[in-house]
């Protein structure tokens, strides 16, 4: 299995600063996308702080005898361990680092990761919040994740909820972010790729732009270049209003 990726982060239309952050480390098979919150100073140190620290862990933790700072989970493969802890280790120096310096003070980002585990054949995708990872496979586009917000907590309890409370509901509040507290949550999902597949992580800055299907057709013209159909993913959001900054990173399975 080969990967092909490429990612890009556009300031959007309407915002002074850029809050967002990405890495790619093809060393370790690792596509992180961070969006921060608090502020542009806050928010833009949190999602850095977030992306820094989960590529500084795996770049620790790539000796066997290296210590890991949580509990290993024994139901779960080395792979998924190191994923999640990852991102209980950036969750964890990014609220103290909030609580200690005053600048900074309520910090948080969300974060979306895939790492990709070669020898079993699988993608894991992690995430806390909202920002997210889509696949494209077969002409089909397919939410993976699903978002940490205040609507969807509500439609867990209330799944028949009218779209008149949906509307009455405020939008794009997080429920879950890194930073918020002292531990954190993080949802993890085994994915099988196949040839031919394109994943996109993505901040809201995309998602809350375009639609799914927009996302999908955008995909699609752009062929297997995947830095075409990132800029071309960055530069539709900006065409619907950039009301957000804009950051995607681009996966292509041979």
């Amino acid at each position: 299995m080969q990967i092909v990726a490429a990612g890009l982060s556009d300031v959007g239309q309407q915002r002074e600063h850029n809050e967002d952050s990405f890495v790619i480390l093809p060393e370790f098979d690792l596509y992180i996308v961070a969006d921060g919150m608090g502020g542009h100073r806050a928010g833009d140190v949190a999602s850095k702080m977030a992306t820094h620290t989960i590529a500084s862990f795996f770049q620790a933790t790539a000796k066997e005898d290296a210590t890991w700072p949580f509990h290993f989970d024994p139901h779960l493969s080395v792979e998924e361990n190191r994923l999640i802890t990852g991102i209980k280790v950036a969750n964890k120096r990014i609220f103290e680092a909030s609580t200690r310096y005053r600048e900074v003070h309520g910090m948080g980002t969300t974060v979306v990761g895939a790492l990709v585990a070669r020898e079993r054949g699988r993608m894991y995708v992690a995430h806390v919040g909202d920002s997210r990872c889509y696949r494209v496979r077969g002409g089909h586009i397919t939410l993976l994740t699903r978002d940490h917000s205040l609507l969807n907590d509500y439609l867990l309890v209330m799944p028949d909820m009218t779209p008149e409370q949906r509307e009455e509901l405020p939008k794009n509040v997080i429920t879950r972010a890194l930073g918020m507290q002292d531990s954190v949550v993080v949802d993890l999902l085994p994915e099988q790729p196949q040839p031919g597949d394109v994943y996109v992580l993505c901040s809201d800055g995309l998602s809350g732009m375009i639609t799914d299907e927009q996302i999908l057709e955008t995909v699609q013209s752009g062929g297997d270049d995947v830095e075409t159909v990132s800029q071309r993913l960055v530069q539709r959001a900006n065409e619907h209003g950039g009301e957000d900054n804009v950051t995607v990173v681009v996966l292509r399975v041979a």
